[in-house]
């Protein structure tokens, strides 16, 4: 392999940790920013139910989706429906998925860092093309939220039922705008911060 291969291929590598690094830190910073949603967005309220309660719920939903050890969706307070589980398992299953890019990206980063010189310039476009699709999520985040589910589901389940799957009464749409902008902001800033560098 040419050094012109390898410089691509670890282009590509480092593209992909860069972006499951701003998705794992989106998904363990929501831990706050939902616990900071609870009161604003009157979910106490919405569903009858104690702040600890609440936070309870939140906590073992995010268990089921990060711990690769547990198979089990099950809520203390909130019923769950057929559809509304096999949701929760496709997401569970790219969870794990950006967990598993994540590490073998980071250890292979950490490994070649110092030997290869990169195309920088990469990732000023990919920051450009990041903020484009910002721009249009913000414009129409219900029509982004629609796109973005039917590119990852093959399916529709994804379109919860309130009687059926209530916990969707805790996830008002700030919280999931919250999440795609905090995405954001840490993905160009890790892009704009790759182009600056002469080496990384």
């Amino acid at each position: 392999m040419s050094n012109s291969q390898k410089d691509v291929l670890y282009t590509i590598v480092l593209a992909f940790f860069l972006l499951t690094t701003a998705i794992t830190v989106t998904i363990f910073a929501s831990y706050l920013l939902f616990a900071i949603d609870i009161k604003p967005y009157y979910l106490e309220q919405a569903v009858g139910m104690k702040y600890s309660t609440i936070m309870k719920n939140y906590a073992q939903m995010m268990d089921y989706l990060i711990n690769p050890f547990n198979w089990h969706f099950q809520l203390s307070d909130f019923a769950s429906s057929s559809a509304g589980r096999l949701h929760f398992q496709d997401c569970k299953k790219l969870f794990l998925l950006n967990f598993s890019v994540f590490i073998v990206s980071g250890l292979l980063v950490a490994k070649f860092h110092k030997f290869r010189a990169r195309f920088n310039r990469t990732f000023l476009w990919i920051g450009i093309g990041g903020i484009i699709i910002a721009i249009l999520m913000l414009l129409n985040f219900d029509e982004f939220f629609v796109v973005f589910h039917e590119l990852l589901f093959r399916n529709s389940d994804w379109l919860f039922d309130p009687s059926k799957d209530p916990v969707i009464n805790i996830l008002p749409e700030e919280f999931f705008t919250q999440c795609f902008i905090l995405f954001f902001i840490v993905f160009e800033g890790l892009n704009f911060w790759k182009a600056r560098l002469k080496r990384a």
